[in-house]
């Protein structure tokens, strides 16, 4: 008795391209769980290189500027000092913030250029999202002069205390100062900072520089860091982002990359394996700042808990995940080495003499993370430390074929995706199957469930419009990108409809936020760029679980039928 071949890729490009929705989705995610090397591997070089070359190598080189450097072949001397430390932190703020760091590269649909950041941020026009978009000088969708040469100031200023022979207070109150009113003016560039770690700790090096208090200071958002980090994942979604970051990985075992789903081809729902890793992770995350307190006066046992710390980064970093911060990686291994290492006797109850910086650690170590797990819609995933968790806020922009052109109206260093795909994919029909692909990673991902409920409501005819990530689409309109649907959401919807002025039904948007911490649901609105808020809903995720990434029974039905008078 013989069976029929199953239906496994390479799929012939005009079926892809010419099914239904939600066939066309089944296959772009088939194909994307074929793939073993979905990675070219001069694209890993090239990020690697950039790690090691200009994250890694900028640091060494601004570190030759400190008092007494004892030369670069000593790196034993210098390497672990107070200075560089301090310049880690200084080099981080400004390699973010200039564009180079996680909103970079191929792997976030960057292509040419490279990089947002200062291309956009020194260009006046470029829009912008203001904390306060009414007020006067710093308000505005437009980006001025003024809000140019505030960030160019801020950059210029990071370098000024980077070459310096030595980092003191009055080196480090101007970004002190100057990075929470560039959140004012844009609130793209607070983040791109990486505020909630970089900033926080930058405050402390200015704080608590006297008797170096500033080190259990920077112990204590390094704590906060791993143990928010690991609560964030407390959730069903954390899963999946195994699955999707082990099937990306260049060193995951090519055997076992079929085990992460639960019957490739046909469920590709995460594996028990994707589970118990996920768990893993999560008790491995919270273990690593409660050993390292407990060890505190033990070399030895610090010793083995710092590996396990350098091992957990390490393999994140190695799998090269799709938009992941690995210089945010390399510093969290490096700082933890510096703080927990080889300054074992800095006790966090030292910081008693400083109340101020304790209430200052305790609003942005503790209760902004904490309200932003528990009401997520009202903080920023990187403010409250929602790291790579699988439950992001994130928004789908569909525009109405041909009217993604008015976007050409904005001021900006990129064009769209597939405008940057044009000059390396003239193939037309490669082209288009490459956008259709990039739809795998949402629906891939638990998170994506909610679209199946909203998208039948989002349009009448769904292969009508253009599918674009507001991600992606996010990283050219303002410049910057790293996973935050809170960028990319109404705010935005009204920055670019104000410049742009699409017309009633040209172009609609789903946002879809987070799952509340121990919550049940996913809450999703549509909006239309010209008529505003048009409906919202909860899809409760524990009963889409079940379902398979792409859209099946009802859920099909609905797309493909569509609801009559959506939008109306």
């Amino acid at each position: 008795m013989t069976t029929a071949a199953p239906d496994l890729p390479p799929f012939d490009p005009q079926r892809v391209l010419s099914a239904p929705f939600p066939e066309r989705v089944r296959l772009v995610c088939v194909s994307w769980a074929s793939q073993l090397n979905p990675n070219p591997m001069i694209v890993l070089v090239m990020y690697w290189a950039k790690y090691l070359l200009l994250f890694a190598g900028g640091w060494a080189f601004f570190v030759s500027f400190s008092d007494g450097y004892p030369g670069f072949l000593a790196i034993g001397s210098w390497a672990f000092s107070a200075a560089a430390f301090q310049k880690a932190i200084l080099w981080a703020i400004f390699y973010e913030s200039a564009g180079f760091g996680c909103s970079s590269g191929p792997m976030n649909a960057r292509f040419s250029p490279p990089l947002g950041g200062f291309l956009h941020f020194l260009r006046p026009g470029t829009t912008k999202l203001p904390l306060f978009p009414r007020i006067p000088v710093f308000g505005g969708v437009r980006r001025t002069w003024l809000d140019v040469a505030l960030y160019a100031a801020n950059q210029l200023l990071l370098l000024r205390a980077l070459v310096a022979p030595e980092i003191t207070p009055e080196l480090l109150l101007p970004s002190c100062l100057l990075i929470p009113l560039l959140g004012i003016t844009d609130t793209t560039l607070f983040l791109a900072a990486r505020a909630e770690h970089y900033w926080v700790a930058l405050v402390c090096l200015f704080a608590a520089s006297q008797d170096a208090l500033w080190i259990p200071a920077c112990k204590v958002v390094w704590c906060a860091i791993w143990f928010w980090a690991a609560t964030s994942k407390l959730n069903h979604h954390f899963a999946s982002v195994i699955q999707v970051m082990m099937n990306n990985g260049p060193f995951f075992p090519k055997a076992l990359k079929k085990r992460l789903f639960v019957r490739y081809p046909d469920d590709l729902r995460p594996s028990r394996m994707a589970a118990r890793m996920a768990t893993f992770g999560t008790i491995t995350e919270y273990s690593i700042p409660l050993l390292l307190l407990l060890t505190a006066g033990n070399p030895l046992l610090t010793a083995l808990v710092l590996c396990l710390m350098a091992s957990f980064h390490g393999f994140i970093a190695v799998n090269n995940p799709s938009g992941m911060p690995i210089e945010w990686n390399i510093l969290m291994v490096y700082g933890g080495v510096f703080l927990f290492g080889f300054h074992p006797e800095a006790s966090m109850l030292a910081l008693g003499q400083l109340p101020l910086l304790l209430a200052f650690l305790f609003i942005f170590l503790f209760a902004i993370p904490c309200y932003g797990n528990f009401v997520p819609a009202r903080v920023s995933f990187l403010l409250a430390m929602r790291y790579y968790a699988g439950n992001w806020a994130y928004n789908i922009w569909l525009f109405r074929k041909g009217s993604s052109a008015k976007l050409h109206q904005l001021t900006k260093a990129a064009g769209t995706m597939r405008e940057q795909l044009e000059g390396m994919l003239p193939d037309t029909e490669m082209l288009d199957l490459a956008m259709e692909m990039s739809m795998a990673h949402r629906f891939m991902h638990l998170e994506g469930r909610p679209l199946l409920e909203a998208l039948p409501r989002a349009v009448e005819n769904i292969d009508d419009y253009e599918w674009m990530e507001g991600e992606v689409l996010c990283g050219v309109v303002l410049g910057w990108n790293f996973g935050d649907g809170h960028l990319n959401d109404r705010r935005l919807l009204e920055a670019v409809q104000e410049q742009c002025n699409f017309e009633a039904g040209e172009l609609r948007v789903v946002t879809v936020e987070s799952q509340p911490l121990f919550g049940r649901t996913m809450k999703w609105m549509i909006h239309d760029a010209a008529s505003g808020f048009l409906e919202e809903g909860e899809t409760d995720i524990a009963s889409m679980r079940g379902l398979q990434p792409w859209p099946t029974g009802p859920y099909a039905a609905a797309i493909e039928r569509g609801r009559s008078g959506a939008g109306a």
